[in-house]
């Protein structure tokens, strides 16, 4: 045994592969259960866990205690997904920063470098030392539901260097970053929280685009990698099953091909493209034996329990080797080592980093410079003069567009944020699936306004939407647009002459949008993404 594993029983041992979240802002029975006697030594943690700052300070130091009373050699891996921007678990409980899209419109490194520090900086306030980001996926596939604005964009060469100084900017604030979702996710229009995306690239497709972020990233002391729910028919001989289960994808590729010696990890192995395949405790034996080190079973008691079990059942069937086991437990237990002590535990006083006025200001100079001015053929903006004195602001109705991503604002904080720049402007909530007869209905208010401000969210991939603008293209009104999620909305309006890219539906990114629209600030972001046949990246 190795000095990491010395004295471990297989049981313990086993227990440091699993990560497992729960529903709760206090310890339940069911995780105390899984940290004393199934000794898993890893959480993961969502917004259902978080009600303030404080609590989830409480709670990450009670789950320590729990875990060192319980004898566990080192302190528990809290993981969670805060990418910033659209997947931020904590809401408006900690500094609301732009997400990878945004900051690859503003195109500085080091100000990514900033960024990810200080969020590092807050999550180690709060006992979190693990964060499921950054997303190292090249975003080439406007369609693409679940990446998107979740990547920095679609030159793998930037988003290289941006992966590269988030990576240094959580390291330096002493948390562990994870790269995903390898070997790519970016090139999809199937989301894996729903079903098992196909890609058709083979090695040398990958090798110039999907790899290269992962390469970077390896090359510049990533901790741990990620792998995703997809399939990779010309690289894998399971078909239809996902590389996450796949030796070839795991071991072949990311362990041998590309040298990675640290800690990989599974996605949840409760979505779709898993547990509709193999199955959730299946899974985690078949990943195990693929070259995985930490197998996340995110959301439900009986299937980590489930998970655990199997694992321990495949070591005494002789499918998993006790080596394995081993060789998989002393990563993990390194990786705790390099970055965790039971004496170095947040306090309160630790709290003074969330919003604090540096982070604040931070975030807002981010924020200015990521909002992005496509076209404005019309001179539209800023809006100001007669078209200002009624501006009608329409928005859709809409759901978040993926599993991944966190709430989108409720109209009545928009609404305010809009009526603080434009105090006569009207507010008005169309369905997300807009028809060209709601379109005739709203036709009394349209007459009444000095201009239109329509927001899309996604109507590159929900044509209602787009149909809903080309309508009003009609009215012989100005009309600006606002896309405030994914920046390939104009595919779905092409001829709208003025277009205004947020990356992000969040309060902050709108208000830099409207700080644009009244001509308070400019326009300073790029789009780091081509807009096919309309605008080229940059």
């Amino acid at each position: 045994m190795s000095d990491y594993t010395q004295g471990m029983k297989l049981e313990d041992q086993i227990g440091q592969l699993i990560s497992a979240g729960f529903t709760g802002t206090t310890p339940t029975p069911e995780i105390i259960d899984l940290i004393q006697n199934y000794r898993i030594g890893n959480i993961i943690l969502f917004a259902r866990n978080i009600e303030s700052a404080a609590q989830v300070q409480r709670l990450t130091n009670e789950l320590q205690h729990i875990a060192r009373e319980a004898g566990h050699p080192y302190p528990l891996l809290i993981s969670i997904d805060q990418e910033n921007g659209m997947v931020r678990r904590f809401g408006r409980h900690a500094t609301t920063f732009p997400g990878n899209m945004a900051l690859g419109a503003i195109d500085s490194e080091q100000k990514t470098y900033e960024i990810t520090h200080a969020t590092g900086e807050e999550l180690k306030a709060l006992g979190i030392n693990m964060n499921l980001a950054p997303v190292a996926d090249v975003n080439n596939n406007p369609a693409n539901p679940v990446i998107g604005v979740r990547s920095f964009g679609e030159d793998p060469q930037r988003v290289s260097q941006h992966l590269t100084a988030a990576i240094k900017g959580f390291q330096e604030a002493g948390v562990i970053t994870n790269l995903k979702h390898f070997p790519g996710h970016g090139d999809t229009a199937v989301d894996s929280h729903k079903a098992l995306p196909v890609i058709e690239h083979d090695l040398a497709r990958l090798e110039a685009v999907e790899l290269v972020p992962f390469r970077a990233g390896i090359a510049n002391g990533a901790d741990s990698i990620m792998i995703a729910h997809i399939n990779l028919p010309k690289l894998m001989t399971q078909e239809m099953l996902p590389a996450t289960i796949s030796p070839e994808i795991v071991t072949g590729l990311l362990r041998e091909r590309l040298g990675f010696g640290g800690v990989i990890t599974t996605d949840c192995m409760e979505m779709d493209a898993l547990a509709n395949t193999v199955g959730t405790e299946r899974g985690a034996v078949l990943a195990l034996q693929a070259g995985v080190d930490i197998v996340l079973v995110s959301h439900t008691y009986q299937r980590q329990k489930g998970a655990l079990e199997a694992v321990m059942a495949a070591v005494a069937a002789g499918e998993l080797s006790a080596a394995q086991i081993e060789a998989a437990a002393e990563r993990v237990l390194q990786l705790k080592a390099s970055y965790l002590s039971w004496e170095d535990l947040p306090r309160d006083e630790n709290l003074q980093q969330i919003d604090s006025p540096a982070h604040l200001e931070l975030s807002h100079d981010a924020y200015a410079r990521s909002t992005t001015l496509v076209r404005d053929n019309h001179h539209l903006i800023p809006l100001s003069g007669e078209y200002a004195q009624a501006p009608l602001f329409l928005f859709p109705e809409t759901e978040n567009a993926t599993l991944a991503a966190d709430r989108y604002p409720a109209l009545e904080a928009l609404r305010a944020t809009i009526q603080a720049h434009y105090p006569s402007a009207q507010v008005i909530a169309v369905p997300s699936q807009a028809s060209e007869a709601v379109a005739a209905q709203l036709s009394e208010a349209i007459a009444a306004s000095t201009a239109l401000v329509v927001i899309t969210v996604n109507a590159n991939r929900y044509q209602p939407q787009g149909n809903f603008v080309k309508r009003l293209l009609e009215q012989e009104k100005p009309i600006i647009g606002i896309a405030v999620h994914n920046p390939y909305d104009l595919l779905a309006y092409p001829d709208l002459g003025t277009y205004l890219v947020t990356y992000e539906y969040t309060l902050p990114a709108f208000e830099s949008a409207l700080a644009i629209l009244d001509g308070t600030q400019s326009a300073r972001g790029k789009l780091p993404v081509s807009l096919t046949g309309l605008h080229e990246r940059g």
